[in-house]
């Protein structure tokens, strides 16, 4: 099947990205009325372009093959309009045509580019993203609002979702499980609003995380050994920290014969096990019906014979289904929570039991806590755009009112650098956990060397 065809009827017409020195979306070069002719001829190339291919084969065809032969078409456009371009110019127009057709337009580049973590647009014309932890302004632009408007429903209807005025926001996810989320207008005074978590192609597992400094070995052991003896795992963190990600990491210890349920707003997860059965909540429709919380999945999932339950994040009243599963045989589940420290992650989580409708008196909801949750661990992106595990708790029980924790391991700040990096180190509390004769249990030991608070972890 060819791409030469007459315009396809009920086509839209894409609007094609602005022009840009370089790809990248890094500091475009060049004179503005140089980037505006640009920009004009991408329009009338890309418009001309739309007369003469078949919309519907572009589903059917190979990328090499619909790049070799728009290339061809392009080449013949720019004969009858006698523009003048090198060969890097016509490489990187007929790149602009492809990302507009096949991909997301401008935000292309940057989603391949892997040094980029988060792409954060404020309106058409303004775009930033993250690299290493800290935000710097990029040139990408959008033709128009129109045009960024697209593109998101581009992003959110690939998933179901939808976004209009009546429902002006949404969480939605790329195909390679980035976070997406979208708020347009009214709700969006200055123009639509989106915001991009990539995920790394590469998953990063618990040696990446050494790598990066992010957790010292001592500690990486422990977490496996948390893991591997079935230990109930809250993970706290703020927006950004990095939950998700040492969820992921810590997730490879789990055993490949266990049956392994995860339930998510966005499925972001990347179990590398082969029994991982994924669950994903689901919008209203247009009328108000047929939503899906993660309740609904969360008592679903009871049904579904796991081994353990995997929760993206605890929002709401799913948490207390989540602490019954976990006091009633589904041992070494693990779920995350946005909190700034561990106690006020175990608050979070008594708050939202007050959320699922249920009479329980405060006394009864920390009980339930103290036994269902074993270990909580704190993620915390630092001043300088680093994210650490700052803390490693065991709850030990109970005593009186209060949920009793002992910190294992933590993050000592000690300063910074000229430069704005912070200096600081991990170091063991000397606190020996009770886990410790727990794991023997599932043939996991520990030396108890690891918890030596003498000298600082590495």
């Amino acid at each position: 099947m060819a791409l030469w065809s007459v315009k396809h009827s009920d086509a839209q017409d894409p609007v094609p990205s602005p022009a840009l020195e370089r790809r990248d979306g890094i500091a475009a070069g060049g004179e503005p009325s140089q980037a505006s002719a640009i920009l004009n001829l991408k329009v009338s190339i890309h418009r001309a372009l739309l007369d003469k291919i078949n919309l519907a084969a572009l589903d059917q065809l190979p990328r090499a093959q619909i790049e070799a032969e728009i290339k061809e078409i392009v080449g013949e456009l720019l004969e009858e309009k006698r523009e003048l371009l090198n060969a890097k110019e016509r490489e990187n127009l007929v790149s602009d045509v492809l990302d507009e057709l096949l991909g997301l337009g401008p935000l292309e580049p940057l989603l391949k580019d892997e040094s980029i973590t988060d792409i954060l647009v404020n309106g058409h014309n303004t775009v930033f993203v993250e690299r290493l932890g800290l935000l710097s302004k990029v040139s990408t632009r959008f033709q128009d609002e129109k045009h960024l408007l697209r593109i998101i429903q581009k992003i959110v209807s690939a998933v179901g979702r939808r976004i209009d005025e009546s429902s002006p926001f949404v969480d939605a996810r790329l195909a390679d499980g980035s976070r997406v989320n979208a708020i347009i207008a009214p709700l969006a005074v200055d123009g639509s609003l989106l915001s991009i978590r990539k995920f790394a192609r590469h998953r990063i597992g618990i040696d990446r995380l050494i790598e990066f400094g992010s957790v010292p070995e001592p500690m990486a052991e422990v977490m496996k050994a948390i893991v591997r003896s079935r230990r109930n795992v809250l993970i706290s963190g703020g927006t950004g920290s990095g939950k998700t990600t040492l969820l992921n990491a810590m997730s490879s210890f789990i055993d490949d014969r266990e049956r392994i349920v995860t339930i998510e707003d966005s499925a972001e997860l990347q179990l590398q096990q082969e029994h991982v059965a994924r669950l994903e909540t689901r919008p209203p429709n247009i009328e108000g019906k047929g939503e899906v919380s993660q309740r609904d999945l969360m008592k679903n999932a009871l049904r579904m014979r796991p081994d353990r339950i995997i929760v993206g994040e605890v929002r709401a009243g799913e948490a207390f289904d989540m602490l019954q599963a976990m006091n009633t045989g589904h041992d070494g589940s693990m779920t995350t929570v946005h909190a700034n420290t561990p106690r006020d992650a175990l608050a979070r989580i008594e708050q939202m039991i007050g959320m699922s409708g249920i009479d329980i008196s405060p006394r009864a909801a920390r009980s339930q806590i103290a036994s269902a949750i074993h270990v909580v661990i704190q993620v915390a992106r630092l001043a300088d755009g680093h994210r650490r595990v700052v803390s490693l708790s065991e709850i030990t029980g109970m005593e009186g009112d209060t949920i009793t924790m002992q910190e294992i391991y933590r993050y000592r700040m000690t300063g910074r650098t000229d430069e704005g990096a912070v200096v600081g180190h991990f170091e063991a509390t000397g606190i020996r956990p009770k886990l410790l004769s727990e794991a023997v249990a599932y043939g996991v030991s520990l030396s108890a060397d690891l918890f030596r608070p003498e000298s600082q972890l590495k």
